[in-house]
This record gives C-alpha cells, sequence and structure tokens, in this order.
C-alpha cells in the first residue's frame, strides 16, 4: 500500500532533472509566444501614435474656435517622423518629439485651421510600423470641414 506520510529525514523537493525538464519546457513555449508578442507591441506603437497625432489635430481645431485665429500643424525639421508642433502665431501650444519605430508620411509639410474650425487643406498622414507590415497600418485623415478620423489601412 502507499504510504502518505513522509518518512523522518527523507528529503522533500524537485530533483536537478525535474528543473531542467521545467526550465527547457518554459523556454520553448516562450521561443513560441515572443513573434506574437513583438506583434502586439508593434500595433499599439502604430496606435499610440495615430492617436498622438489626433490629439494635435483636435488641440489645433479646438484652439483656432477659441482664440479665433488660424492654428497650424507643422512637421518639424527633417519630417513628420522627427515629429510635429502646432502653434498659433509664434507660440508653440504643443510639440512632439520623434516617434521610435513609426513611418509618418503626409502629402502637406504643414495645415492650418481658420478660426471656423474648417481645415485650409485636406491632409492624409499614414501612420505605419518600421517593419512595413501593412496589416498594422493607419490612416489619420483630416478633411476640409475640418474633422479628423481614423482608420485601420493605409490611406
Amino acid at each position: 500500500m502507499l504510504e502518505l506520510i513522509a518518512k523522518p529525514g527523507a528529503q522533500r523537493g524537485f530533483t536537478l532533472l525535474e528543473l531542467m525538464v521545467t526550465l527547457a519546457i518554459a523556454a520553448i513555449l516562450a521561443s513560441i509566444a515572443a513573434p506574437a508578442f513583438n506583434g502586439l507591441i508593434e500595433s499599439q506603437r502604430v496606435r499610440s501614435a495615430a492617436n498622438d497625432l489626433m490629439g494635435s489635430i483636435s488641440l489645433a481645431r479646438s484652439e483656432a474656435v477659441t482664440r479665433n485665429t488660424s492654428v497650424t500643424v507643422a512637421q518639424a525639421s527633417g519630417g513628420w517622423n522627427n515629429g510635429w508642433t502646432v502653434s498659433v502665431g509664434g507660440t508653440d501650444l504643443r510639440v512632439e518629439g520623434a516617434l521610435n519605430g513609426i513611418n509618418l508620411t503626409a502629402g502637406l509639410t504643414s495645415f492650418s485651421y481658420n478660426s471656423s474650425g474648417r481645415a485650409t487643406s485636406a491632409v492624409s498622414f499614414t501612420v505605419a510600423p518600421d517593419s512595413g507590415n501593412a496589416d498594422r497600418t493607419r490612416c489619420v485623415a483630416v478633411s476640409l470641414n475640418g474633422k479628423p478620423s481614423s482608420n485601420k489601412g493605409a490611406c
């Protein structure tokens, strides 16, 4: 019959062999999960960049109406990848820095909102990961009526 009570002086715990097998299984499972996790991180990075851009565009529109004057959204020196500024006159309202791991492209170097909240020109931004994976690309567009929108996929 099986004894359930440990004998005095008997060792309890894991053997080295059991520990090595457990670590090997954990390493195999981690190597399977890592590529999927990288994809998740890349998707969230693109979504975060698109949301930052949408926030800056919404701020520009709101400030144009509030201040009853034109507000400009312009790329930083070197392109949209290096960031952008929201400014009125000579005053910067928001300055966004460079985006890591993201390619941000647009057909214009800047655009403005007039005092009624309408954009002076329509513009589309393509927010894509550096890997070039088209499945994770987002499009941020501003129509002439000034309303920004964000959609999954290329512009």
